[in-house]
C-alpha cells in the first residue's frame, strides 16, 4: 500500500462491525413487532392494559417490522435467535480487543482529549465536516471515541442485561438482576431505551460515513485500509 494508505481497523473488529450489523438491524425489527404486542411501557414490577404508562405508542408500519405482518411468536424466535448473535459477538469482540491492545491503542480516552478547548475544536471540525483531524491519519477522534465507549461498556451490555432480566428462563439463573433493575416493567422501558440509544448510535454513525465520504469508510471495513483524505 502507498504512503497515504493506513490499516485501520484489524480482521476481528471488521467481522465483529459486519455480523453486528445485521445483528442489530434484526434486533431492532423483531422488538418493534414484539412492541406492537402491547405498544405501552411503565415502571415498576407490574403493567398491563388498566395500568397508566409512562408513554404509549401507535403500532409500527410492517416495512419498518421483522416480520412485516402481526405474528408475535416469529418475532420472538428472531429476536432471540439473534440476541444470542449479539451477546456472545460482544464477548468475543471484547476478549479479543483486549489481546491485541485495540482498545488500548485506539479507544483509550486521554485526559487531555476531555478539556474544554479540545472538545470544542473536535466539535467545530465535525461541524465544517472535516473528520480526520487526529494527530496521526487513522486515529479515532475523541467524540468517536466518546461515543463507541458509551456503546460498547454502557448501552450494549444494558441492553443484554435487561433482555435477560425479562426472560423468564435466563431470570431463573439470575434472580438478582430483576430486583436491580426495577422489576420486570422497569428493565423493559430500560430495555427499549437502551435499544432506543443504540438505533439513534446507528443513524448518526451512517450519516457521518456519508459525510466523511461512504467509499473510503465502507472498503476500509472490509480490507482494513483506509487511505488517508487530502
Amino acid at each position: 500500500m502507498n504512503a497515504r494508505t493506513v490499516y485501520r481497523h484489524r480482521l476481528a473488529t471488521r467481522l465483529w462491525h459486519w455480523v453486528n450489523a445485521v445483528a442489530i438491524v434484526i434486533l431492532i425489527g423483531s422488538g418493534l413487532m414484539i412492541l406492537n404486542a402491547h405498544p405501552r411501557l411503565y415502571w415498576g414490577r407490574y403493567g398491563a392494559n388498566f395500568d397508566a404508562p409512562w408513554i404509549t405508542f401507535d403500532r409500527f408500519p410492517g416495512w419498518v417490522t421483522i416480520p412485516q405482518t402481526y405474528n408475535l411468536a416469529l418475532a420472538r424466535n428472531w429476536h432471540l435467535s439473534f440476541a444470542l448473535v449479539l451477546g456472545f459477538g460482544l464477548l468475543a469482540y471484547m476478549i479479543v480487543s483486549l489481546l491485541n491492545r485495540h482498545f488500548q491503542r485506539d479507544l483509550t480516552i486521554r485526559a487531555r482529549e476531555l478539556s474544554r478547548a479540545h472538545l470544542m475544536a473536535d466539535v467545530k471540525a465535525h461541524l465544517a465536516f472535516r473528520f480526520h483531524d487526529p494527530e496521526r491519519p487513522g486515529d479515532y477522534n475523541v467524540l468517536q471515541k466518546l461515543s463507541y465507549a458509551l456503546v460498547l461498556f454502557g448501552l450494549l451490555p444494558l441492553v443484554i442485561a435487561t433482555g435477560i432480566a425479562m426472560s423468564p428462563g435466563l431470570n431463573a439463573a439470575f434472580p438478582w438482576l430483576l430486583d436491580l433493575l426495577g422489576g420486570r416493567q422497569s428493565a423493559r422501558s430500560i430495555h427499549f431505551l437502551a435499544a432506543g440509544g443504540i438505533t439513534l448510535f446507528v443513524i448518526v454513525h451512517l450519516v457521518l460515513v456519508i459525510l466523511a465520504g461512504a467509499v473510503n469508510e465502507v472498503r476500509s471495513m472490509l480490507t482494513g485500509w483506509w487511505r488517508v483524505p487530502r
